[in-house]
């Protein structure tokens, strides 16, 4: 190869380095994933959704009990949408910071047997799929959905079975942070009558074969996980058809 060939293929393959390096540095779309349809659209719907499509007056958990068991859920409280102050425990509110807080809305559910009572929440954030991503994989890398110092809070319903439903009783949890929405969803679940829980656990454990804690053997890991897989599904379905193509 000649000396001039070496020159131009050094110079192509530093064009094409800078390129790319150009690319990650800047953003741009064309040098990653795809911003998901309805990404944006989705941002908005906290206060463009009827509470009654977010959160559904009744869910229904086939196969979302211990052991498949169907279990069926009433909503009891709804609260009005707010920041994440006061909402969110500070230390979560701190851990969400990088994908800014838009609104968080809650809603707190009972069982069939108003035996459990679960509050499950959305934080619609300011945030665009690469810093979604990064938090997700910051939360799966370093564990943070089992910290019990981000257990998220609970919305107490008074003059109905979660009137007791506060911190003190809480007992199982579930954090999962969306990369196709800008929504962070949660659930933490407790006894009706309102005992404190000393040893919560977060919902995978809880749900853990030979698990012997108070939230496991009552299934307070599967209302948790349950609810919000359910919700999540719903706001899914929500974005879906906000978005679809009138014809």
């Amino acid at each position: 190869m000649t000396a001039a060939a070496v020159v131009c293929v050094v110079l192509g393959l530093g064009l094409l380095a800078g390129a790319a390096t150009g690319s990650w540095l800047t953003g741009d779309s064309a040098a990653g994933p795809a911003r998901p349809a309805g990404y944006g659209e989705a941002r908005t719907l906290w206060h463009s959704v009827p509470v009654d499509r977010l959160f559904p007056p009744t869910l229904k958990g086939d196969g979302a009990g211990p052991g498949g068991a169907d279990r069926v859920w009433t909503r009891i409280a709804v609260a009005p949408d707010g920041p994440c102050a006061g909402a969110l425990d500070p230390l979560l509110v701190k851990t969400l910071q990088p994908v800014g807080c838009l609104r968080v809305l809650r809603a707190t559910y009972t069982d069939a047997t108003s035996s459990h009572v679960t509050t499950v929440g959305m934080v619609f954030t300011e945030a665009e799929p690469d810093a979604m991503r990064a938090l997700n994989t910051r939360f799966a890398e370093s564990g943070l959905q089992e910290r019990a110092d981000l257990m998220p809070r609970t919305l107490p319903a008074p003059g109905t079975v979660a009137a007791g439903f506060g911190d003190r009783q809480r007992a199982s949890w579930w954090v999962r942070v969306l990369t196709d929405v800008p929504v962070v969803v949660y659930s933490v679940s407790g006894f009706a009558d309102a005992r404190p829980v000393t040893d919560p656990q977060p919902a995978d454990e809880a749900m853990a074969a030979g698990q012997t804690t108070a939230p496991a053997q009552s299934g307070l890991g599967h209302e948790a996980k349950g609810i919000t897989d359910r919700i999540e599904r719903g706001l899914r379905k929500t974005v879906a058809t906000a978005t679809k193509d009138p014809q």
